[in-house]
């Protein structure tokens, strides 16, 4: 079976499946990262792990037709979830314990033959983010990276409320679960009024929690403006900030060390 053939799905590969891959690099494997979280009345603890699944699925198909065989490995849907804890469902895990699960897997993919690891994040608390990136920090150049839209480069590109942060299970994340699974969001939301607090705000302003932040019900921002319309054309951005991740970093693996004592270009 081809390499365009097999399921976008690491997870469905059989062991020679996994084995002929070695035999065509480049392979890439998307390892999506989420949490348990709340994120309020109406959308489901999972909602930051089914956008890294949704956005590396379409990401995956994607870089195929760039000719990079990529498939996505099982989920991570554990993270630092400090921020929320007083709600139901916030079910935090040690940062250190994130990076090192993070790095395990990452090590056994690249050792595994996979020529490249991108780990894609969508939760967002900043403790969580920092522990991702740690976890590819001691690996060889080029060989693993990090698609999170907290990049200033990516976050640009993505729906006003996003940029001011009042975007937790608001109008952005709700939008996105729309698109990708319309059961999942609870009818309530479009009569749940609009939080105006920002997160990033909060978080400057030195807060360590929603309740410090007066986030009641686990949201902010306008979950009723929400539509899956929008929802596809912000998957279509964070598919772009994939990709252009691992495209970037396979470049660096495939670039010429510069000799021995030469004195790298200025910037």
């Amino acid at each position: 079976m081809s390499d365009e053939a097999l399921p976008l799905r690491l997870a469905e590969l059989t062991t020679e499946d996994v084995a002929a891959l070695r035999a065509h690099p480049p392979a890439c494997a998307l390892v999506p990262v989420g949490s348990v979280e709340p994120h309020g009345p109406h959308l489901p603890l999972a909602t930051d792990t089914l956008i890294s699944e949704r956005a590396s699925l379409r990401a995956a198909a994607l870089l195929r037709e760039r000719g990079i065989a990529t498939f996505v490995a099982p989920s991570v849907a554990y993270g630092v979830t400090d921020y929320a804890r007083g709600f139901a469902g916030a079910l935090s895990i040690p940062a250190p314990v994130l990076t090192a699960y993070l790095e395990a897997i990452a090590r056994a993919l690249l050792g595994d033959g996979f020529s490249h690891v991108c780990l894609v994040n969508n939760h967002l608390e900043p403790a969580h983010d920092v522990a991702v990136r740690a976890a590819i920090a001691s690996l060889p150049a080029g060989s693993a990276s990090v698609a999170c839209p907290l990049r200033r480069r990516w976050a640009r590109t993505l729906s006003e409320e996003f940029k001011r942060g009042d975007c937790h299970a608001g109008r952005y994340e709700t939008s996105l679960i729309l698109a990708a699974e319309p059961s999942w969001v609870r009818a309530s939301a479009q009569a749940l009024p609009k939080v105006p607090i920002s997160l990033a705000d909060g978080i400057r302003a030195g807060k360590s929690s929603f309740a410090e932040m007066g986030i009641a019900r686990a949201y902010t921002g306008a979950p009723h403006e929400a539509t899956a319309e929008e929802g596809e054309g912000l998957y279509e951005k964070l598919v772009a900030m994939i990709a252009a991740e691992v495209e970037e970093a396979l470049s660096l693996m495939r670039a010429p060390a510069p000799p021995t004592g030469a004195i790298p270009p200025a910037e």
